[in-house]
């Protein structure tokens, strides 16, 4: 799926919409990519002269993979962010910089979705973790 078709599953618009492109597998995965363009909001302030994308950016862009895992209820609910747990940061994103997102749902108990999700850059992990959202009727 291409960012027009991510729209109409995720309910992020500009400047908040950090998914460019997604590809589902056969075994419930989710790979996603968003390039950091350098004119995004949150790379001007953080941090002048030196743009480090920050890490709450890099849990977004994993959550919102997350989220098209479960694509087809996205019609009808709402994926409200949850939690957060184990998250990590290994290595800093910079602006130019192509995110890979492998995530997967781990556990699923009503509308709360649990899922285990990683972002790379080249082939180096940058961040994982565990998130979680609640789905919500519209």
């Amino acid at each position: 799926m291409d960012r027009e078709e991510l729209k109409e599953y995720l309910p992020h618009r500009e400047p908040m919409l950090l998914v460019d492109e997604v590809e589902m597998d056969s075994e419930g995965v989710c790979r996603g990519k968003y390039r950091i363009r350098g004119d995004e909001f949150f790379c001007q302030g953080h941090f002048p002269d030196n743009p480090i994308v920050p890490g709450v950016i890099l849990c977004e862009i994993m959550a919102q993979c997350c989220a098209l895992l479960v694509k087809d209820e996205l019609l009808t609910h709402l994926p409200l962010y949850s939690g957060i747990n184990n998250v990590r940061f290994k290595n800093m994103v910079y602006p130019g910089d192509v995110c890979v997102v492998t995530a997967r749902i781990s556990t699923r108990r009503g509308p709360l979705v649990y899922c285990e999700a990683s972002l790379s850059v080249g082939g180096k992990l940058c961040c994982r973790g565990e998130l979680a959202f609640a789905l919500m009727k519209k």
